[in-house]
């Protein structure tokens, strides 16, 4: 990955449109992660969601934050988009087809974790009907159970579901909320881990604004 290509593209391209064209309300942005190893982890409902993340971090360190994307939809037939994925997106490719063992699935991620990389990876697994959420997977309590230098930090979207559906290319400006929270400590076992995240998206979407005023508006959380 190419760090000024990188930090062009976002500089150039993608900041602009996420912060002038969408209307970002963001809501505890001093709790992203300002040094890894970490995690952060969030919903998922549109192409939108990983690069209005990277857009909270500043320029300087954006080379530094690593999304894990499905590698069966960025890289499978190459051209322009497996380029950008990973010239100027810098993606970790995470093999979906369920043919490799655990090790050799998160291996990317752990080399990244080791340097002290900050990792954008959404526990649904994939891009869900806008403005819902899935239940969450178990991923990356498999890759944070031995790893207590790890830091998981959680964040909730809203809105962007709308602003760019799954299955749609044209881009609809809206109004979007960003809630960051607090470091997720339970590690005991996957349960405990998905119970904290779960209990913790469902808390942090109680401070979207754009959600009362969203009739469509339906969640999975308990």
């Amino acid at each position: 990955m190419d760090r000024l290509l990188k930090v062009l593209f976002f500089a150039v391209l993608v900041k602009p449109i996420v912060l002038l064209l969408l209307g970002l309300n963001i809501r505890g942005r001093n709790n992203l992660p300002v040094s890894g190893p970490a995690i952060l982890i969030a919903n998922h409902n549109s192409h939108l969601d990983t690069l209005v993340l990277l857009s909270l971090f500043p320029l300087s360190m954006i080379h530094k934050v690593r999304p894990v994307a499905a590698a069966d939809y960025f890289l499978a037939n190459g051209g322009i988009l497996a380029w950008i994925a990973v010239n100027c997106i810098g993606i970790i490719p995470l093999d979906r087809s369920g043919g490799a063992d655990r090790e050799a699935l998160f291996q990317g991620c752990n080399q990244a974790l080791d340097n002290g990389d900050i990792l954008v990876l959404f526990p649904e697994g994939s891009r869900g009907r806008p403005e819902q959420m899935s239940k969450l997977k178990k991923g990356v309590y498999y890759l944070i159970k031995e790893r207590e230098d790890v830091t998981v930090i959680p964040a909730i979207l809203h809105g962007l579901g709308k602003a760019l559906p799954k299955g749609e290319a044209l881009f609809v400006p809206f109004n979007c909320d960003v809630v960051v929270g607090g470091n997720l400590n339970h590690r005991e076992s996957a349960a405990a881990f998905i119970d904290a995240a779960t209990k913790s998206f469902k808390h942090l979407s109680g401070y979207c604004l754009t959600k009362a005023a969203d009739p469509d508006c339906e969640s999975s959380l308990t």
